[in-house]
């Protein structure tokens, strides 16, 4: 596996931990007043890192990846 592959999967096993974690302390803490502002900014970019993640492995880029592979072994070139 590459190191671009492997930096890949563990930025979007941050971000995925990262949505979870947040979603959680919403859910269990108490969060003040003051600090309202700063805590949507930080789940509205977590929702949009979650989605982009979920859309990149589960999506048409996977499926994009996959056909190209497909392509590499049938034309006798390795991936």
């Amino acid at each position: 596996m590459k190191a671009k592959d492997i930096a890949m999967y563990v930025l979007g096993a941050l971000i995925v931990l990262g949505f979870f974690t947040l979603l959680g302390i919403l859910i269990f803490v108490q969060v003040p007043t003051g600090n309202n502002d700063v805590l949507n900014l930080a789940i509205g970019a977590l929702i949009t890192g979650f989605a982009t993640v979920i859309g990149y492995f589960y999506g048409s880029s996977a499926g994009s990846a996959a056909k190209n592979d497909l392509l590499r072994q049938q034309n006798g070139k390795t991936p």
